[in-house]
């Protein structure tokens, strides 16, 4: 879930067209966008998209074609895998595992009582990304020669790093803890731009990205990093999940305005000592992060084994296939051409 600063950061976000990241490079969260796939690719009823053996491939078909729209505008990315979660995210993991299987058994009640936006609703709810998904999504982004790299820990931590040291533009994500963890630009909404409809409602909306600048934030607020960490741990992260009640974002800013950090605050001496802040500051401030183990660079298309993978294993349409791959293929092709020109 993720700190919730939309209150915060909404007088400096700036909403742009896909087509404003053309030519930069961009780190996503990758469990984060399967988890939107997973979510929103789904039938009438709630059901995903599921191959002749009864294999899930929402996944695969939001990570193949949403990636062919962004490669095709000529933006390139960096998928980031999550890694082994911080101790202190179990206590969140448990209990998202809980709600998942809560929400299961009201998918079933609702198909039974032939409830299809209830079914719908909780089918998305009760979203879960399995291993076998995971490792799916990355043969197909090796065959789509799309790099990708596995975080020791949070992929948002590692996706953050990636753009503090320069082998991106920005961090992906939906969440907002990249900025927590130090990424000098978020991206969100990269994944699921375009028409969409609202939950429970028969209305449809344009999502279109938007981006949140850290130094123009922090500036914004007339705060510090460091005091954006202690803001998020009032509202509740994924390290101590709830937060601290009745404190929302416009009175943790005053908070800390006024008192400077957390230890410092009258108000909540006594809840401080429910959860370990210094080390949910640490895991903002100190993440574990590595240096990328290959270039960040875009491979060649395995046209062949796309096609084997995608239509011959798990039965997509081999001519929306072949078209897509082809629209990457002429967006090369005319990059290729305009640099051979500048240099001849």
């Amino acid at each position: 879930m993720g700190v919730d600063l939309g209150q915060v950061v909404k007088e400096v976000r700036k909403q742009v067209k896909l087509e404003y990241f053309t030519n930069r490079k961009l780190a996503i969260d990758a469990y984060n966008a399967l988890y939107q796939f997973l979510a929103i690719i789904r039938g009438e009823g709630g059901e995903p998209l599921m191959d002749s053996r009864g294999r899930v491939t929402s996944h695969l078909s939001g990570l193949f074609y949403r990636t062919v729209n962004l490669l095709e505008k000529g933006i390139e990315v960096v998928y980031v895998f999550d890694g082994k979660p911080p101790e202190l995210k179990q206590a969140e993991i448990e209990k998202r595992v809980q709600m998942r299987e809560k929400a299961a058994e009201l998918y079933v009640e609702a198909v039974k009582r032939g409830d299809k936006e209830g079914a719908r609703k909780y089918a998305m709810l009760s979203t879960r990304l399995m291993d076998y998904m995971v490792e799916d999504a990355k043969r197909l982004l090796d065959l789509m020669g799309v790099p990708w790299v596995q975080a020791p820990s949070e992929g948002e931590a590692e996706a953050a790093y990636l753009a503090v040291k320069g082998f991106v533009w920005a961090a992906v994500s939906q969440d907002y803890d990249s900025l927590l963890f130090g990424s000098p630009r978020l991206v969100r909404n990269l994944t699921i731009s375009g028409r969409r409809k609202l939950p429970g409602k028969d209305v449809y909306i344009e999502v279109v990205p938007e981006i949140v600048p850290l130094k123009e934030l922090l500036e914004h607020l007339g705060i510090t990093r460091e005091q954006l960490v202690d803001i998020g741990i009032m509202l509740g992260t994924d390290y101590n999940p709830g937060g601290f009640k009745g404190i929302g974002p416009v009175k943790a800013l005053k908070l800390i305005k006024t008192y400077g950090k957390l230890e410092r605050i009258p108000d909540i001496k006594d809840r401080l000592k429910e959860i370990d802040y210094e080390s949910i500051r640490k895991i903002f401030l100190e993440p574990k992060t590595a240096d990328p183990d290959k270039d960040l660079i875009l491979g060649e298309l395995d046209e062949e084994g796309i096609k084997r993978f995608l239509c011959d294993v798990h039965d997509f349409s081999e001519q929306r296939v072949k078209n897509a791959v082809e629209r990457v293929k002429a967006k090369r092709k005319v990059k290729s051409t305009t640099l051979e020109q500048w240099f001849t």
